[in-house]
């Protein structure tokens, strides 16, 4: 059986090895709709400035960012493409859903079946995604290509909603051997997302399990989930308003000592008061000119700090397409 590694970025499919340097989680563009009336930050509307912000990242040897906002809630895929074509970076976007929240309650979204969902998410994978689709069912699409699917969850016990959506991504995942993102309110509910994902056979090594480090007091949390498999992205660095990123070392330091090093991604999880150049607090540059000189400061080693931010999210965000191999969609 033929296996090809490879990362589906808006501008087509590189190999794994030219990812580089790639902040796992990010937000580079927000349309104005639902997400910006429940919180002005996200609404990151501005061309130019995005460009100029991604400009000063790739300076300081940043190649790579994923962009984390779905359809139907402010994805701008097209400016996505845009701005990769710009400046050269690759960029990984999404499919899938956000938080409930972040939609009307008569959006398509919520209303579609959960057959219908892993359709679209498929056919924005492997066809194109759509754009003009927050306040009207899909219809426009592009040629650009998501290269993951984000979900989220917001309760310990998920209710029948979240799971309909759950169970359309795992669709998507399985037929696409697409990696799923997963939003999370608390580190313990990471734990209930990916063994829902692991019972519908979802490869935990196509998990990536956000927010994780938003609360620090319980660490056995994180190794639980490193001995599944799966991957966590700690993308509280630089957000005081959660704790100091002194604290946040502890937490890496600490996941590093204990040998699961090779399970830890790090983004930014940036918004419009996260930019600097939408006169937000730290910018893009912060991981590269800040966080990571604390790492190393702290004795964190450069082939540690390499596994973070190049090798695992280039492991992390590979689609594994086998050829040859008949494929199980959950029905």
């Amino acid at each position: 059986m033929e296996i090809t590694e490879n990362i589906r970025t808006v501008l087509g499919d590189i190999p794994k090895e030219q990812l580089g340097f790639c902040h796992s989680h990010e937000h580079l563009f927000i349309a104005k709709g639902t997400p910006s009336q429940t919180n002005p930050v996200l609404q990151i509307d501005d061309f130019e400035k995005t460009k100029q912000e991604l400009q000063v990242f790739q300076r300081l040897g940043g190649k790579a960012i994923v962009d984390a906002q779905p359809i139907g809630c402010g994805r701008m895929a097209d400016w996505l493409a845009e701005v990769s074509r710009q400046t050269g970076i690759h960029i990984i976007a999404s499919t899938g859903f956000h938080k409930q929240s972040f939609y009307p309650e008569d959006h398509w979204l919520l209303r579609w079946s959960e057959d219908r969902l892993a359709t679209l998410f498929i056919n924005e994978i492997e066809s194109g995604m759509y754009i003009h689709a927050d306040n009207r069912d899909p219809v426009d699409r592009i040629d650009a290509k998501a290269g993951l699917i984000k979900t989220a969850i917001e309760e310990d016990r998920p209710g029948l909603m979240a799971i309909k959506l759950l169970n359309a991504a795992a669709q998507a995942s399985l037929e696409t051997e697409t990696p799923i993102m997963c939003h999370t309110e608390t580190h313990r509910q990471g734990i209930v997302v990916a063994e829902h994902f692991m019972k519908l056979g979802v490869a935990t090594e196509n998990l990536i399990i956000c927010h994780l480090d938003r609360t620090l007091e319980d660490y056995s949390v994180h190794k639980q989930l490193a001995e599944y498999g799966v991957y966590l992205e700690y993308d509280t660095i630089g957000r005081f308003k959660y704790h100091n990123d002194e604290e946040e070392a502890d937490l890496i330091i600490h996941m590093l000592d204990s040998g699961y090093g090779e399970s830890l991604l790090m983004g930014l999880d940036t918004t419009r008061a996260r930019l600097k150049s939408y006169g937000g607090e730290i910018g893009l540059d912060h991981m590269t000119a800040k966080f990571i000189p604390l790492l190393r400061q702290r004795g964190v080693s450069e082939y540690a700090i390499a596994d973070m931010m190049v090798h695992n999210p280039s492991k992390a965000f590979t689609r594994k397409k086998r050829r040859g191999e008949n494929k199980w969609l959950i029905k």
